[in-house]
């Protein structure tokens, strides 16, 4: 079955009502490795409910429509897709709890022909449930391997945030723990890629691979720790480019360009020297 372009861009998603606690948004930070040295204040702060803060990506687990592309309705191959790019921009930083509204749209799908797969783009608008205040606006792409050359449109295509040229100004090393895709998917990303080793290696891996978004969160850490001088609320917007999976127990080295209140970043694997985050950009308020 292939992808049906109309039937996609009008996808009925209905609104999400989440309501989050202090457990759950402990639980995020542990999911991204926060806490391992429970001497670390810096870090103790994001997994202890006593003046609790929370991480400044937590909105990418609030309000989430869940695996909505697997319905074999989308025409889409879910076996095979993957996480292509993530944005995230924070309106206002999240609270360690509440409850807010998800409301998620397709904005556009580039079908990079046969052979080549397919790109869909969604947007998450997460808003204050009581206010309908505007929260965090998220932006994703899934890369559908197997699905291109249904007759859609080529275009258009995120342009690429470029890295400076010169060498990073800082590095951040964060050893990830081998089950730690085991207590990220808590947060509500079930997809069985991430848990299970024959469906892993189905998917041409050659075991469960760490979430995207788990790596996602620990770079945006090493912003926060590098760029921010630690303090969570100054992130204003995050985004970044998948381009390699990370399997739970390697190390991830983020490495930051800082130029004033704009941080480039990638990531990489230290054991396989792969780039796992590729043409990232934060800015800080």
């Amino acid at each position: 079955m292939a992808i049906n372009y109309d039937k996609l861009m009008a996808w009925p998603f209905e609104d999400v009502r989440h309501r989050y606690t202090k457990r759950d948004t402990m639980l995020y930070a542990l999911g991204l490795g926060l806490g391992a040295d429970p001497m670390d204040e810096a870090e103790l702060r994001f997994v202890y409910e006593k003046d609790l803060v929370a991480l400044p990506t937590l909105p990418v687990v609030l309000g989430y429509p869940g695996m909505w592309i697997r319905d074999p309705a989308t025409g889409v191959d879910a076996v095979r897709l993957v996480h292509g790019e993530q944005s995230l921009v924070i309106h206002r930083h999240p609270a360690p709890e509440g409850e807010v509204i998800g409301r998620t749209k397709v904005t556009g799908i580039a079908d990079k022909g046969a052979g080549k797969g397919a790109l869909i783009y969604t947007e998450r608008r997460v808003l204050d449930a009581a206010s309908g205040e505007l929260l965090a606006t998220l932006g994703s792409t899934t890369f559908c391997r197997a699905d291109g050359g249904f007759g859609g449109p080529s275009g258009p295509v995120k342009p690429v945030h470029e890295l400076p040229t010169r060498a990073h100004d800082r590095h951040l090393d964060r050893k990830t723990p081998p089950g730690l895709a085991l207590i990220y998917r808590l947060s509500g990303d079930y997809n069985p890629l991430h848990a299970e080793p024959a469906l892993a290696r189905s998917a041409g891996f050659e075991r469960p691979i760490l979430h995207g978004l788990a790596s996602y969160g620990i770079a945006a850490f090493a912003v926060v720790q590098a760029a921010a001088g630690g303090d969570a609320t100054r992130i204003a917007s995050f985004e970044t480019r998948f381009s390699s999976p990370v399997y739970p127990g390697e190390t991830i080295r983020t490495e930051l360009w800082i130029d004033g209140a704009t941080v480039s970043f990638r990531a990489r694997v230290v054991e396989r020297d792969v780039i796992v985050l590729n043409n990232g950009r934060a800015s800080l308020r």
